[in-house]
């Protein structure tokens, strides 16, 4: 008897394959788009830097004037005891915190919020960053790091800067074992093996030497156990073309 395919496993929620959320330390998001910051502005002193294995780049721990606490991404070259300042009256700071309509063409931004209110969803990557490139009504074009051209409202808010964290990836892993325990802090599967690598009994491809020996195409309906390869497909392999058709033909 066969042993279960990797993503029925993943399917069936065990703890293997959740998120360790226990070992998470902060839920990122912005503060509430309140009055204050609609209309007014929060000032707030960075008092920590903290290292969350939920996300790549370090975060700074602020304490607003309120004595309201909260977590955002820290940019590069923040430190504690600076200041910071949220809403739309607030100043062109380094890790402030202002809707896109206070903030200049050509500026650097990053945690950028597809809807106003939303508590920010681009660009927070480590050592990323968006640029404002013009504004023409209520809607802001922002150039993203994957050079795409974003429409969002100018009530949308982002911080000022570039996202911590840069060059993160050009330290060498050195051993696999490296790679392992990179995996493992967010319960994800590494290394992942090739179905055609494995025995017939642990995946429909398996039980071959360098190929699959059969269609990989499955229907929509197939049982979970033989789900797997290009499911549903409209076509596989190269797309037709007038020169190939002409080749064919001639």
């Amino acid at each position: 008897m066969g042993k279960r395919l990797a993503q029925q496993r993943r399917g069936s929620g065990s703890p293997t394959y959740r998120a360790p959320s226990k070992r998470y330390k902060v839920d990122l998001c912005y503060r509430s788009y309140d009055d204050i910051e609609k209309t007014g502005v929060l000032r707030g002193e960075v008092v920590g830097l903290v290292d969350d294995p939920a996300h790549h780049a370090i975060l700074m721990k602020i304490s607003y004037e309120n004595k309201e606490k909260g977590y955002l991404p820290a940019p590069e070259g923040i430190a504690v005891g600076d200041f910071i300042d949220v809403g739309a009256q607030g100043k062109l700071t380094l890790g402030s915190v202002l809707p896109l309509y206070r903030i200049p063409d050509g500026a650097y931004i990053y945690n950028l919020e597809r809807s106003p209110g939303d508590g920010g969803k681009l660009v927070k990557s480590p050592g990323s960053f968006a640029t404002i490139v013009s504004k023409e009504g209520g809607k802001v074009y922002v150039k993203l790091p994957s050079k795409a051209i974003a429409v969002v409202s100018s009530e949308c808010r982002a911080q000022i800067g570039i996202i911590c964290g840069g060059g993160r990836l050009e330290k060498p892993l050195l051993k696999a074992s490296g790679s392992f325990y990179k995996h493992r802090s967010r319960s994800r599967i590494w290394p992942k093996v090739r179905g055609v690598h494995m025995s017939a009994y642990s995946h429909p491809h398996g039980g071959k030497q360098h190929h699959v020996g059969k269609p990989t195409t499955v229907s929509r309906g197939a049982s979970p156990g033989s789900k797997v390869g290009h499911l549903a497909a409209k076509s596989t392999g190269r797309k037709k073309t007038k020169r190939t058709e002409a080749k064919k033909g001639g």
